[in-house]
């Protein structure tokens, strides 16, 4: 069974392009900080290891999967093609 972890920061890298500007996500987990690479977090879904959520004023989104030529890139649920609600979240430590 995935456990389920919810994103709070982001460490992005300076392009231009939304699918390819996460570097690392990261949050807190009964206390512990944990952070992980983009790749890293997609294999861990695909593994059914974890699923991600950001909480939204107050409404919890799923965090999947998505490509764009030919890459897999993190996004919200709700937000089309560009991934808005984890590009707004905090730099992580």
């Amino acid at each position: 069974m995935a456990i389920d972890l919810q994103i709070k920061c982001i460490n992005k890298t300076p392009r231009i392009d939304p699918h390819r500007r996460i570097q690392n996500v990261g949050g807190i987990d009964n206390g512990t900080r944990w952070k992980n690479t983009e790749d890293e977090a997609i294999a861990g879904i695909e593994a059914k290891k974890w699923q991600f959520y950001v909480s939204v004023g107050g409404a919890s989104v799923r965090v999947i999967i998505a490509q764009h030529e030919g890459r897999k890139y993190l996004k919200t649920q709700n937000d089309g093609l560009q991934p808005n609600n984890l590009l707004s979240l905090p730099e992580c430590p």
